[in-house]
Order: structure tokens, then C-alpha cells, then sequence
């Protein structure tokens, strides 16, 4: 992808780190004018000592993996060894070695007097390999309790649609249909977007084989190889999975308790020159945070202001326990290039993989050719089912919140019986729990609750960079039966881990 070809073609200072004028002093980047924090880059380390191998091995390994992420540059200078190894709290010989083995392998640069510093290679240089981290959410083992998967039950409502469900024949007989999707679904969709505030036209929506599709045609489309896309820290591996089928990278963006941290957005922004940002501001999977009004207009003012695509997914947005579904971004800056993706599968039915996307009209235009390139279309009798959900989009999304809302009681309930040390922020919406062990690593505690017939994902299947290896998500899906047993072997999975540390 040639320079022209990029989403932000934005001169960018790289000395003052911000676009056109001078750094902000809110910010807290990881790299401040070319000098690395010690407290800022072992904090982004996170539980790098509860690695196989030693600790100077472990912390090159972290280290390595930051310059693979472009989180680390080439130039930036690292840490003192004395520094860094009082903030990681190791002794200097550690650092030294970690050093030494980063310097042979070619990553940093050491120099007598001016430290070391990352060495100016490509990060496609960098001895790094990513496996799919969303093969590991649909891996349960036979037989095991599956706690991987966000997958809600049907409403009753939408039963009594499906079974009552009436096609049209002069449509459901058509022998092929747009690749953007029929007529009629298109406007039903561009209204329901009008009715919560965000001015749209059948022009601006592409009908998809789930929000899943919407974000792999809007990647493909945008992203080329060696391009950086910008995305929660945490978040979806459909979003890091599809960058890296690509050949980009996702920059993990820091957050905060109440979502994305916007200033580490801006400061990535100009430093990074991204070609897309990805991100999942209402009920975020997996931490559940949601983004306050303020935060979601900046952050469609700074794609406004950048030139750069964002990806909104919105496809839990509507599963609200407290009743408040934000408009989308699209709302805050009509002039920003917001890509709102949504689906049916998480209010009505997983099993109809209807989704679609809102863009501006000439990137649907472009996205309805690469559709059809793709899969040609999606089935009409599908999109004649949506038809008629979606007419009962808002009933359907009640009723969900209300399920889910009272099995998140539960499952709150069950944790303070069978994981009481456990820490969890109870999200005001979606459809899974984001909860802290109090030590240890959670990668190790999946291994565990595996034989305790209980499939768990961790903090490493959705880090988009490296992050603390200290979190659960805990999905309350399930029927209360099943999410009560779940959780039963999960505590006797992490006393039994727990009396390993």
C-alpha cells in the first residue's frame, strides 16, 4: 500500500509526537520524545516473570514483543538497567542480560553514553509469531463446561417470530439478489439508525454474513501490509486476527475504567499514522466498560480531525441493564469516517448471521464489489427473517437486557461463594464478566480448569498487544443450571491452582 493509498495522510512531527503542533502534556505515552519510562514500560510489560524460562528471557521476550507491536520504535531509548530494574523490581543483572540477549538479536542498539536504544529495523523483523487468538474461543474441550463463547439463548419473542414467520415469495424466490443486500432490509436498517439519532440512507448500509464479515471486508479493504491499526489494548481477536491476515499490526491503545484512554488515542494517533482504529465503546468485550458522551464526541473529533477510519462495533451496544444505549459515533461528527457494525446475533438469534455495516456511500460502494468477489451475497431467506426481528429490534433488546441482567446477579452471587478473592467491575451491559485473579497467571489457571471440565479464556486471547496476564471473562450466557456448575468447577480449578504459588 503506497503512501497515497493510506487512510491518514496527515504530516506528522515525530519529535513533538502530535500532528502539527506540540506534545500534550495530559498524555501518558509509553515513549515521551524518544525516552522510555521505566514505570510507564513495566507496567506495559505486565506479568512478564510467570513466562517458561528465566527472568532476563522472560523480560527480553516482553520487551521484543513491545518493539513487534510498534509500541516501541526504532530510536526510542530504553530505560537505565538500574532504573528498569527498580521499577520491575529485579535485581540489574537481570536487565543487563535481557539487554544483551535484545543487542545479539538484533532488536536494540547499545552505545557507550547514549544507552540503548531500539535498533532501526522493521517490525516484520522482528522473530515474533502470533497464533489466531480466535481459534482459541472456539476450542471447549469434549465434555467441558463451555466458558469461551458469548453466546446468549433465544428469546421467547423471537421464537414466536421465527415460528410465525411468513417469507415473501416474489422476494424469497428471487433468483439472486444485490450483494449489498435487498432494497427493503437497507432502509428498514438506515431506519432504525435514524430513530436513534444518526441520519442515514439505504446508500450507506451493506447487509453482511454477521458483524464478523462487516469488520474482515472493511479491514481487507483498508488495511495492507506493514499499515498499524489502532484497538483497545484489550478487545476482540476477530479485529487482531483479520490486521494480521493482512500483514498490520494493532497498536494496543491503554485504557481506562471507563473505556479507550482518548489521550494515549491522540498521542498513537499522530505518532503511528494508522490506517484504521478499531474499537468497541459501548459494553466493551471483554472488560464491559462503556465510553461516557464526552469521550465518544472527542473520539469522533479526533477521526474527524486525523482523516482516520474508525470501526465502531456496536453488536452488544443494545444490551443495557440500566436502560441507556448511546447513539453511535456516527451521530457525534456526521463528517467523521465512523464504520458502524452491528448484527442480530447478540439480541435475537446467534444462528442468523445477519449483520451489516454504515459507511459513507462510496466505501459501501467499494465494499459491495469486494462482497461480491467474497461470497457473492447473503441468503435472502435470511435477510426476510431479519426483516422481520428487526422490526421488534426494540423489544428483542429489552427483553435480552432484562435475562442477562439477572444472570449477571447470579453469576456475581456464585463468585462471592466460589471465587471470593476474585475482583470484578460489574458492567452496566453486555453479555460477559472481566474479572481479576489476585495473583498468578491466568493463562496457567486455563490449563487448570481444563481438567476440571470448564473451558475459560484469559487475558492473552484478546490482548492486542502484550497486557497483564490477570483477568478472566466469564460469560453469563449460559442457563443458570449450567452457569451455576461452571462456576463450582472453576473455584475448585483455582484453589487447587492457587495452592501451586
Amino acid at each position: 500500500m503506497s503512501v497515497s493509498d493510506r487512510a491518514n495522510g496527515l504530516p506528522v512531527d515525530q519529535n513533538t509526537a502530535v500532528s502539527g503542533g506540540a506534545a500534550r502534556s495530559d498524555a501518558a505515552p509509553l515513549v515521551h520524545a524518544g525516552d522510555v519510562s521505566s514505570e510507564r514500560l513495566a507496567a506495559r510489560l505486565g506479568r512478564w516473570t510467570h513466562g517458561d524460562g528465566t527472568l532476563a528471557a522472560n523480560l527480553a521476550r516482553g520487551v521484543a514483543v513491545l518493539i513487534a507491536g510498534g509500541e516501541l520504535r526504532p530510536g526510542d531509548r530504553l530505560p537505565a538497567e538500574r532504573a528498569l530494574a527498580a521499577a520491575a523490581s529485579v535485581s540489574r543483572g537481570t536487565v543487563v542480560s535481557a539487554y544483551a540477549d535484545l543487542a545479539e538479536r538484533g532488536l536494540v542498539e547499545r552505545r557507550q553514553g547514549s544507552g540503548t536504544r531500539v535498533a532501526g529495523v522493521p517490525a516484520s523483523a522482528v522473530p515474533f509469531t502470533r497464533p489466531s487468538r480466535g481459534e482459541a474461543l472456539f476450542s471447549a474441550l469434549p465434555n467441558a463446561i463451555d466458558l469461551l463463547r458469548t453466546v446468549p439463548q433465544i428469546p421467547e419473542l423471537a421464537v414466536r417470530l421465527i415460528t410465525d414467520h411468513q417469507p415473501r415469495l416474489d422476494l424469497a424466490l428471487l433468483p439472486e439478489t444485490d450483494p449489498a443486500g435487498l432494497a427493503i432490509l437497507r432502509e428498514q436498517i438506515a431506519g432504525l439508525f435514524r430513530a436513534e439519532g444518526t441520519p442515514t440512507t439505504p446508500e450507506q448500509i451493506l447487509v453482511t454474513h454477521g458483524a464478523q464479515q462487516a469488520i474482515s471486508l472493511v479491514v481487507n479493504a483498508l488495511v495492507g501490509p506493514g499499515d498499524v491499526v489502532l484497538a483497545e489494548e484489550v478487545t476482540w481477536p476477530g479485529v487482531t486476527d483479520s490486521v494480521g491476515l493482512r500483514g498490520g499490526t494493532v497498536h494496543g491503545i491503554p485504557m481506562t475504567a471507563d473505556g479507550l484512554d482518548v489521550d494515549a488515542l491522540e498521542l498513537a494517533l499522530a505518532r503511528l499514522r494508522p490506517a484504521l482504529v478499531a474499537v468497541n465503546p459501548h459494553h466493551q468485550n471483554p472488560t464491559g466498560t462503556r465510553m461516557p458522551p464526552a469521550t465518544r464526541h472527542r473520539l469522533a473529533e479526533l477521526a474527524a480531525q486525523y482523516g482516520v477510519p474508525v470501526i465502531e462495533d456496536r453488536v452488544v451496544a443494545g444490551i443495557s441493564f440500566d436502560g441507556v444505549v448511546p447513539p453511535s459515533l456516527a451521530a457525534e461528527r456526521p463528517d467523521a469516517p465512523v464504520i458502524v457494525v452491528e448484527s442480530v446475533s447478540k439480541w435475537a438469534w446467534a444462528g442468523l448471521r445477519i449483520g451489516w455495516l454504515r459507511a459513507d456511500p462510496v466505501l459501501v460502494r467499494r465494499l459491495r464489489g469486494a462482497r461480491q468477489l467474497a461470497d457473492q451475497s447473503t441468503s435472502v431467506p435470511a435477510q426476510l427473517l431479519a426483516l422481520d426481528l428487526l422490526a421488534h429490534a426494540d423489544e428483542l433488546r429489552r427483553a435480552n437486557s432484562r435475562v442477562h441482567g439477572e444472570r449477571l446477579r447470579l453469576l456475581l452471587d456464585l463468585m462471592a461463594e466460589h471465587l471470593p478473592d476474585w475482583t470484578a467491575v460489574p458492567p452496566r451491559g453486555g453479555l460477559s464478566l472481566w474479572a481479576q485473579l489476585p495473583t498468578g497467571s491466568a493463562d496457567a489457571l486455563t490449563r487448570v480448569a481444563a481438567t476440571h471440565g470448564v473451558s475459560i479464556a484469559g487475558s492473552a486471547a484478546f490482548a492486542a498487544s502484550v497486557s497483564p496476564d490477570d483477568h478472566i471473562r466469564i460469560p453469563f450466557t449460559a442457563p443458570d443450571d449450567v452457569l451455576a456448575e461452571a462456576v463450582r468447577r472453576l473455584g475448585d480449578a483455582w484453589r487447587e491452582y492457587r495452592a501451586t504459588l
